[in-house]
């Protein structure tokens, strides 16, 4: 098989934010096309009641598949996996899934302190499934959870190079910081793939030095275990897909997706 006879990976998100997935997706499966899929008509999935959003995304997905016919599936999304990639494997059990997961294990495995916060939507954030993670991995650690209702929406923005506010910022994340006994907060779980691309804001406003964990490297090299590279593949070049089913993104995300390498269809 040829690189151009590969299928293609397609990652879905509920926005813009799984850019972040996407671009480390590349760098590990150069010999691969990706289409890249934004539910912005359903943006944010924070706020949606479950049935309403699992209905949405399994109805979305059955015609993604239909069209596009893809290797696997990354959900770069915490809020939609973690409510929806069980009924996803279940409704399409010949495709394979790789979820995005707040990433609570790594979190546990390396915090010096024993605080660790998870800064995630309020979806992600009363899941059962973000609670068992914590169960499993993390139960001799100090767990805040933190679900922000605002920032993805500013993370969408200032990913769009719109200004956005230190102090609304600030006023999203400082829940994050915990001092006690002595010690402090030191491994922020960015539990949401919008947030990472606003990092360096978060390190700036932070009151003391933390470790932002970024899960996309984790995702995508999920991803490439999934699948193999081939033998005698060459890089692939040109521009790949995107995906919004609005079906009208506005300028800037056009311009946006172009820096990605990226054309809306």
């Amino acid at each position: 098989m040829t690189t151009s006879e590969l299928k293609p990976i397609l990652v879905f998100d509920s926005g813009i934010g799984g850019l972040t997935v996407l671009r480390e997706a590349r760098v590990l499966m150069p010999e691969r096309h990706f289409i890249y899929v934004a539910d912005d008509a359903g943006f944010p999935y924070g706020g949606w009641d479950e049935a309403a959003l699992k209905g949405r995304v399994v109805s979305l997905f059955a015609k993604l598949l239909a069209e596009h016919d893809p290797e696997i599936c990354i959900i770069a999304c915490n809020t939609a996996f973690t409510l929806v990639g069980a009924d996803l494997r279940a409704a399409f059990p010949e495709m394979r899934f790789v979820g995005t997961v707040p990433a609570i294990k790594p979190a546990a495995e390396r915090t010096r302190s024993g605080l660790v916060s998870v800064l995630a939507t309020p979806g992600t954030v009363k899941r059962a499934y973000t609670r068992d993670l914590i169960q499993s991995f993390a139960s001799q650690c100090h767990v805040r959870l933190v679900g922000s209702e605002n920032l993805a929406r500013m993370a969408e923005a200032y990913i769009r190079g719109d200004a956005v506010d230190d102090a609304a910022i600030l006023a999203e994340i400082e829940q994050c910081f915990v001092e006690q006994d002595g010690r402090k907060t030191d491994i922020v779980v960015l539990a949401c793939t919008h947030y990472p691309f606003m990092a360096n804001v978060f390190r700036r406003l932070a009151p003391w030095p933390v470790d932002w964990l970024d899960p996309a490297e984790a995702i995508a090299r999920q991803a490439r275990r999934l699948v193999p590279l081939p033998e005698g593949f060459e890089p692939l070049n040109g521009v790949d897909p995107a995906i919004f089913t609005s079906g009208c993104p506005d300028f800037t995300t056009r311009r946006l997706m172009q820096g990605f390498g990226l054309t809306i269809r």
